[in-house]
């Protein structure tokens, strides 16, 4: 591929946003061709930049990923000048994201209305725990309590009915970045054909339930709550597991239709007695748990070779990575500059089309836009 499309060419971000929803929202915004104005604090930047591992002297690699392909502003939001240049670069802007507590932005002179006021066609998307309004709204939480708070976390109960700590952000990137994307190109959209923006009240734990969609429909359906560790996708068949082999690994094994549970039977032999998991689910699991852990993962993935039967390894994240597949369609094949030092960008989750294919942008000296855009403000 030559090049990525650039959809969104033309349009200016104007980014409050601290830490990993945000961040990753305008990240995507920015690989896909938006110029992102990233707003930092004097002195130190956003938080982000002070996380560990460090990958230049005062910048994490977390910020690094994050915030690649973005420009900064260093400006204190509590200089009434500075706010007065920032409202000069809202009045020409499209998009404004901001993910302070309901309020903040308001109290700083910047809130929707005011901003409104000066540009009618800008698209305001404000990323919050629990939305901007409600009993919950100022309550201070990070992903796992917008988890346990939406039910999600009970749903990957083990059989004892314990919580499992989940290993990915889904609150943070399912709930916050992919919905404040999504409604951040609706808006666009419509204020193309209207010439009206919108207020985007984006709330993370308000977003989580859709992933918990067979949940909601198991009460709706008069059910009541899933039981924990005893549902199709959480431990209660045969069909849906992680077994261990003798060598230690783990095969991840989902042969839910029957096809593929009939293919995984024949290749692992299984008792035709125990083929039939509805009659005694907790015999067949013993069973298969007992047959895999006989032989080592790559005797199973040798086995399973060309069968249609949902088996995999069980991989670390550097496997995953290394992984021929991922590598022949250029997930990991782009560099970029940190700290005179080359490293593999985040691969945006979008399609490859608008995927810079090079990743050779960098992420942004802290203030390194502010004599272009606000020659007036020192960097501090």
């Amino acid at each position: 591929m030559a090049g990525a499309r650039k959809p969104l060419a033309g349009v200016r971000v104007i980014d409050f946003s601290t830490l990993l929803p945000g961040p990753m929202a305008t990240l995507i915004l920015a690989e896909a061709g938006a110029e992102v104005i990233k707003l930092e604090r004097p002195g130190s930047g956003e938080d982000m930049r002070a996380y560990p591992p460090m990958v230049t002297e005062d910048s994490g690699v977390n910020f690094a990923l994050l915030n690649r392909g973005k420009r900064s502003l260093a400006v204190d939001l509590k200089d009434p000048a500075a706010v007065e240049q920032v409202k000069a670069l809202i009045k020409d802007a499209d998009v404004l994201v901001e993910q302070f507590r309901p309020g903040v932005m308001d109290r700083l002179g910047l809130g929707y209305e005011a901003v409104r006021a000066l540009n009618p066609a800008l698209v305001y998307c404000s990323i919050t725990g629990f939305g901007q309004t409600g009993p919950k709204a100022n309550l201070a939480a990070h992903d796992l309590n917008y988890m346990s708070e939406t039910g999600i976390l009970n749903l990957g109960a083990d059989s004892r009915g314990d919580p499992v700590l989940p290993p990915v952000l889904v609150a943070d990137i399912g709930g916050g970045t992919m919905p404040a994307v999504i409604s951040i190109l609706l808006a666009l959209r419509e204020a193309e054909k209207t010439g009206e923006g919108a207020f985007l009240d984006v709330a993370m734990a308000d977003n989580l339930f859709a992933w918990g969609y067979w949940a909601l429909g198991e009460r709706a359906a008069g059910k009541g709550d899933p039981k924990p560790g005893g549902e199709l996708v959480t431990g209660g068949t045969p069909r849906y597991q992680v077994y261990r082999c003798a060598d230690g690994r783990w095969l991840a094994c989902a042969p839910l239709e029957p096809k593929f549970w009939a293919n995984f039977c024949e290749v692992i032999n299984l008792d035709p007695a125990l083929r039939d998991d509805s009659m005694d689910p907790a015999a067949t699991m013993a069973e298969v748990r007992a047959i895999i852990a006989s032989r080592t993962s790559a005797d199973w993935l040798a086995a399973f070779e060309g069968v249609d039967a949902c088996v995999t390894l069980v991989k670390s994240i550097s496997e995953a990575a290394d992984d021929p597949h991922f590598q022949q369609r250029g997930l990991f094949a782009g560099a970029m500059q940190a700290g005179g030092t080359a490293m593999t960008p985040l691969p945006p989750p979008i399609a490859p089309i608008y995927r810079d294919p090079e990743g050779g942008q960098s992420f942004p000296a802290l203030g390194d836009a502010n004599t272009d855009l606000m020659p007036d403000l020192r960097k501090e």
